[in-house]
C-alpha cells in the first residue's frame, strides 16, 4: 500500500476547527474554576436528591415463554395473593427440639404479628417439618406481598425477632432469597482497597501525589455523580439491586483509566517542550479523541445487552452505560479544568520527576518491540497457544444462580441451608414446584410418577389452589440445588417423564422452582448469545475500520478480544466452578459471562485504540511500518501497563467482597485486563503488525468511498 497518506497528517501546532470535544474541553480550560464548581454542584445535587427520593431497585428475572415463568404466572392467576417465595425459620438443638417448644411457639406467634407476614406454620403440628432425629425443624413464614416487594427493613425485623431466643443450645437461623437479600454486606472495603492501590500506582508512575490524585479525583466525581443518577433512574426503569456495585466496579476502573491516558499524553507533551496550553490541547486532540472513541465502543458493547431481551440485564446495561458516559464527560471536562488550575505545580513535579530518571522509560519498550519483531512468529504462536489453553476450561462452563449454599459460612442464610441439608437431605433446599393443570386424578397421577423417579427423594402431597383449578406438587431432589444431577432431573422431567404422563392424563404439567428457573435463564442466554456477539463485534469492527481505514486491524482486534474474554471465562470456571484456590464450587452466575463479554470487549478497545492510534500516527508521519510499531509501543507501553495495573487492582479488590457475583466479576475483569494489556497489546499485537507491515492499513477502494472517516489525531 502506498504511504502517500503521510502528507495528510496535520502539523502539531494546528488545531482542528471546532468539534464538540474541543468546544467542551476548551471551555473547561478557559473557565476552569466554573467547570470544577459545576461538577461539585452536580455531585452534591444528585447525591441530595437521591438520598431524599431513595432507590427503587427491582430484580426482574422474568423469562416469558419458559416453564418456570409459566409456573409463576399460574400462581399469580389462580392465587393472586400468594407468593411462590417464603422464609424459613430453621431451628436446631443437639439435645432435641421437644423441650424447647415452650420457647419456640411464642416466638413464632410474635413473628406472625409482624408487618407483611400472612401466616407462620407451626413445625410441631406437622411431622414433615421435623427431622427424623428430632433435632432440626423449620417453620415456613408466608408473606402477604410478593418477595420482591418486601421492604428490607421488614425482612430484617423477622430475622431479629426469630433470633432473640437463639441461646442455651438452641440455634435459630433463617433462609430463603428474601433473607439473602436482606443480610448486611460490606462492599465498601473493596472499593476503598481498590482506590488506595490505584493511588499508590499513580504516585509511583508520576512521582507526585498531586499529579497522581487528578485521575483518581476525576473518576470519583464521575462515579459519585452516576451513583446518584442511578438511584433516580431506578424510579423510571427496572434497575436490579446489584447494578450499583457493578457500576462502581466498572466506573472506577474506566474513570481512572481514561483520565490517566489523557494525563499521560499531557505529561509527554510537556516533556517534549510544549507549554501547558499546547500540551493540554494536544493531549485532548489525541488521547482525548481515543478516549471518546474507546468509550463509544464500551457503550456499544453494553447496549448490545439489550439484544438479549433479558429484563435485569437491560437495567444493568443502562446503568453501566450511564457510568461510562459520565466518565467520558469527566475526562474531557473536569480533568482539563483541574490541569489548568494546578498546571504550574503539576508541570514542576512532572519535570522534576523526569529529571530523576536516568533513562527514557520508552527505551525498554523499544527493546521489547525490537525483540518481538526479530522473530514475530515465536511470540505470536506461544501467546496464542497460552490464550487458547486458558479458554479450554470455559467449554465446561455451567451457568446457574448462586443460592444460600454459596453464601459466606458466617451468614444466617448459609447456616440455615446447611442445617436443612443435614436434617432433611441436600435436595430440600431447592425443591421443584410442579404444577398440574387438570383434574384431581391428573394431580394424583403426577404425585405417583414423581415419587417413582430415581432422582427424587420425597414429595409433598398434591395441594389444590384456592380456586380448585390447579394443583401443585413439591418434589425434593436427592441432589443439591446447584448439582448437575438436579439440572439433569429437570431436563428429564420436562423432556421425557411429564410429556409421557400428559399423553395419558390429557393434563398440562409445568416444572418450576429456583433450579428450573436458573436452567431456563441459562438456556435463554445461550440461545441469544450469538446475536449479542454479532451485534457487539460487528459494530465495534465497523468503528475501528472507520478510524484506522483498515480491514485487517478490526479483524485482528475482534479475534484477540474474543481470546482474552474466553481466557478470563476459563479462569472463572477453574476458580468458581471447579473450586480452585479454596473457592466454593458451584455454577457461574448466569448473567456474568455476557456482562464480562460486554465490558471486557469494550475495555479492550481502550488499549487497542491507544496503542494502534499512536502506531498509526507514527506510520503516517514516517511511512516506516516497522519503526512505527517500535515508537508506538515506546510511547504507550508504560501508560498501558500502568492503566492495566490500576484496573487490575480496582477489579481484583472486589475479590474481597462477600458477594459471589462480584467476586466473579472482579476476577474475570482483572484477568482479562492483565492478559490484554501485557500479552496481547505488548507482545501479540506488535508481532502481528510486524508480519502485516504496510498491509495492516489496507482498505479496498470500494470501502474507502463508503466508510466514513473518523480522525483520532
Amino acid at each position: 500500500m502506498s504511504v502517500q497518506t503521510t502528507s495528510q497528517r496535520p502539523a502539531s501546532s494546528q488545531q482542528p476547527p471546532g468539534g464538540l470535544l474541543h468546544r467542551v474541553s476548551g471551555w473547561a480550560m478557559r473557565r476552569a474554576g466554573l467547570a470544577v464548581f459545576l461538577w461539585v454542584l452536580a455531585l452534591v445535587a444528585v447525591t441530595v436528591a437521591s438520598t431524599l427520593v431513595g432507590s427503587e431497585y427491582r430484580n426482574d428475572n422474568s423469562l416469558p415463554g419458559t416453564d418456570s415463568q409459566k409456573v409463576i404466572d399460574t400462581f399469580r392467576e389462580h392465587q393472586p395473593h400468594g407468593s411462590t417465595d417464603s422464609i424459613q425459620i430453621v431451628l436446631y438443638d443437639a439435645d432435641g427440639l421437644a423441650p424447647e417448644r415452650a420457647r419456640i411457639e411464642p416466638m413464632l406467634a410474635e413473628v406472625g404479628r409482624l408487618q407483611q407476614v400472612a401466616a407462620v406454620a407451626n413445625p410441631f403440628t406437622s411431622a414433615r417439618s421435623v427431622s427424623q432425629d428430632g433435632r432440626t425443624a423449620y417453620a415456613t413464614v408466608s408473606l402477604d406481598v410478593a418477595a420482591t416487594d418486601l421492604p428490607t427493613e421488614d425482612a430484617r425485623a423477622i430475622i431479629h425477632k426469630a433470633q432473640e431466643i437463639s441461646k442455651d443450645g438452641l440455634q435459630v437461623e433463617l433462609g430463603g432469597d428474601v433473607i439473602r437479600g436482606a443480610q448486611e454486606s460490606s462492599g465498601g472495603a473493596s472499593e476503598g482497597a481498590g482506590i488506595l492501590a490505584a493511588l499508590v500506582i499513580l504516585v509511583l508512575l508520576f512521582g507526585s501525589l498531586l499529579a497522581a490524585s487528578l485521575p483518581l479525583l476525576t473518576a470519583v466525581f464521575a462515579v459519585g455523580s452516576t451513583l446518584g443518577l442511578l438511584v433516580l433512574a431506578s424510579h423510571l426503569f427496572t434497575v436490579p439491586s446489584y447494578t450499583a456495585p457493578v457500576m462502581m466496579l466498572v466506573g472506577l476502573g474506566v474513570g481512572i483509566d481514561y483520565a490517566l491516558l489523557i494525563f499521560s499524553r499531557y505529561r509527554s507533551e510537556l516533556l517534549d517542550g510544549a507549554d501547558r496550553l499546547q500540551a493540554g490541547g494536544k493531549a485532548l486532540d489525541t488521547a482525548g479523541r481515543s478516549v471518546m472513541f474507546a468509550g463509544c465502543t464500551v457503550v456499544i458493547a453494553l447496549l448490545g445487552l439489550l439484544a438479549l431481551g433479558l429484563g435485569s440485564l437491560q437495567g444493568v446495561a443502562i446503568g453501566v452505560t450511564l457510568t461510562v458516559l459520565m466518565t467520558m464527560l469527566a475526562a474531557v471536562s473536569l480533568l482539563p479544568a483541574l490541569l489548568t488550575l494546578f498546571g504550574k505545580r503539576i508541570e514542576r513535579s512532572v519535570r522534576k520527576h523526569a529529571a530523576k530518571l536516568r533513562r527514557n522509560p520508552g527505551d525498554g519498550w523499544r527493546r521489547l518491540a525490537t525483540l518481538v519483531q526479530r522473530r514475530p512468529w515465536v511470540p505470536l504462536i506461544l501467546g496464542t497457544v497460552a490464550l487458547v489453553a486458558l479458554c479450554l476450561p470455559a467449554l465446561d462452563l455451567r451457568l446457574g444462580f448462586a443460592d444460600s449454599g454459596t453464601d459466606a459460612p458466617a451468614k444466617t442464610s448459609r447456616k440455615a441451608y446447611d442445617l436443612l441439608a443435614k436434617g432433611f437431605g441436600p435436595g430440600f433446599n431447592g425443591p421443584l414446584i410442579v404444577v398440574s393443570q387438570g383434574d384431581e386424578a391428573a394431580a394424583n397421577a403426577l404425585g405417583r410418577t414423581l415419587a417413582a423417579d430415581p432422582g427424587i427423594a420425597a414429595i409433598a402431597p398434591p395441594q389444590l389452589m384456592a380456586d380448585g383449578k390447579v394443583a401443585t406438587v413439591m418434589a425434593f431432589p436427592k441432589s443439591a440445588p446447584q448439582d448437575k444431577a438436579t439440572s439433569d432431573l429437570v431436563e428429564r422431567l420436562r423432556d421425557k417423564t411429564l410429556p409421557a404422563l400428559e399423553t395419558q392424563t390429557k393434563a398440562t404439567y409445568l416444572v418450576g422452582g429456583a433450579t428450573a428457573a436458573a436452567d431456563d435463564f441459562a438456556g435463554a442466554v445461550s440461545k441469544r448469545l450469538p446475536i449479542f456477539v454479532l451485534v457487539v463485534v460487528g459494530l465495534s469492527a465497523l468503528l475501528l475500520m472507520a478510524v484506522f481505514r483498515s480491514v485487517l486491524i478490526p479483524l485482528k482486534a475482534a479475534l484477540l478480544n474474543l481470546l482474552s474474554i474466553g481466557a478470563s471465562l476459563g479462569v472463572i470456571t477453574l476458580v468458581f466452578q471447579q473450586g480452585w484456590f479454596g473457592a466454593q464450587p458451584g455454577p457461574i452466575e448466569a448473567f456474568v459471562p455476557v456482562m464480562i463479554f460486554a465490558i471486557v470487549f469494550g475495555l479492550s478497545m481502550d488499549y487497542e485504540v491507544f496503542l494502534v492510534s499512536r502506531i498509526h500516527e507514527e506510520w503516517r508521519r514516517t511511512g516506516d511500518a516497522q519503526n512505527a510499531v517500535r515508537e508506538g509501543l515506546a510511547h504507550t507501553g508504560s501508560v498501558i501497563t500502568a492503566a492495566a495495573a490500576i484496573m487490575i487492582v480496582v477489579f481484583g479488590a472486589f475479590l474481597l467482597s462477600p458477594d459471589r457475583m462480584l467476586k466473579q466479576f472482579g476476577l474475570g475483569l482483572a484477568v482479562a485486563v492483565l492478559l490484554d494489556a501485557l500479552l496481547i497489546r505488548c507482545v501479540i499485537v506488535p508481532a502481528v503488525l510486524r508480519l502485516l507491515g504496510d498491509r495492516a492499513w489496507w482498505l479496498p477502494r470500494r470501502l474507502q468511498r463508503v466508510v466514513p472517516k473518523v480522525a483520532l489525531d
